[in-house]
């Protein structure tokens, strides 16, 4: 009997130690995961919701860690460099970033590069020559789209407003550059104006009124985000204009495709923000196991979306990639 006894007291002693074990791999395999920040513009859109989503499942299928931040306003970069501080502070092996402003977030940067992190661009650049890979849409190339989008009606003179946010923010910058080398090609074109507004839906619609007031002539509006395309599609909706002036706007989520059917939209420049966060893991991942061969720039492309395709299956996935949580 004492010998069952002391053979079940071993046996017990030996599970235990056979799971401290167990536990300590465990814990130890915890802390040897990839730590990744991403530190991205905004957190509440539409947008954003799907880039985290994408981020998610390529972290779980990869096995990493991620946190996500970004500061309350768009145009907080100081918020922003102060949530890079914080990672570097906190260790993190890489920093999958969106730059509020392309000069301001540079410093800051170039010194989390400089510690060893991995830096990786979604969306929005940064003046920096130590990010490793740059990932989302060709803004220029969206710009040409929004060009294309808002030439096709059969008005013979064009008095176009463009309604863009931060000055300082390159992919903005790029769009309304593609869009502006493209609409001054066609003669019927005679005047376009272009205000900066915050990046907020109500700061976006009081401007876009502003212009339209100002300027009964304008009968074409192109704006170049998620909050700006809101924005502009209320202003459109206040003034009572969806049948005189053509919209084209970026972006989707619930409101913004309910206004292309209702008539405020014409048509909507669709990214893929959950490839741009699903490469972004995955590029971390890789870079991460010593695969430095990869691209520097992955663009992950845009589609024109208007109330004659919006229907078609292919479009119905694209405009509803977005999570309706919020909206």
């Amino acid at each position: 009997m004492r010998n069952k006894i002391r053979k079940k007291i071993l046996s017990l002693l030996l599970a235990g130690i056979l799971a401290a074990g167990l536990c300590g791999c465990g814990q130890e395999a915890e802390t040897q995961k990839t730590q990744v920040a991403m530190i991205v513009k905004s957190t509440e859109s539409a947008f954003w919701k799907s880039v985290f989503a994408g981020a998610g499942a390529a972290a779980t299928e990869y096995n990493i860690n991620i946190s996500f931040d970004g500061p309350a306003a768009e145009e907080d970069y100081e918020t922003q460099n102060e949530m890079v501080r914080r990672a570097m502070d906190d260790g993190v092996d890489v920093i999958i970033f969106s730059a509020v402003d392309y000069n301001a977030n540079a410093e800051i940067i170039d010194q989390a590069a400089q510690r060893g992190i991995k830096i990786i661009v979604i969306d929005s650049d940064v003046n920096s020559s130590q990010v490793s890979c740059r990932i989302g849409t060709n803004n220029l190339q969206a710009g040409i789209k929004a060009a294309e989008a808002a030439l096709a009606t059969d008005d013979e003179e064009l008095y176009i407003g463009i309604v863009n946010y931060d000055v300082n923010s390159a992919n903005g910058q790029q769009r309304e550059l593609g869009f502006r080398q493209t609409v001054e090609q066609d003669p019927r074109v005679k005047n376009i104006t272009t205000i900066n507004v915050l990046s907020t839906t109500e700061d976006a619609r009081a401007g876009a009124k502003e212009m339209l007031l100002s300027d009964s002539r304008i009968n074409v509006v192109v704006t170049f985000n998620e909050w700006t395309s809101l924005g502009v599609g209320w202003a459109i909706r206040d003034l009572n204009r969806a049948d005189r002036i053509q919209v084209v706007a970026f972006d989707s989520n619930v409101v913004s495709v309910g206004m292309l059917e209702t008539g405020e939209v014409d048509a909507l420049i669709v990214q893929n923000p959950y490839a741009m966060g699903y490469l972004g893991v995955e590029t971390a991942a890789n870079l991460m196991n010593g695969q430095t061969g990869g691209p520097s720039v992955v663009d992950t492309a845009t589609t024109i979306v208007t109330r004659e395709n919006m229907y078609e299956p292919e479009s119905q996935k694209i405009l509803f990639s977005f999570e309706e949580e919020g909206y």
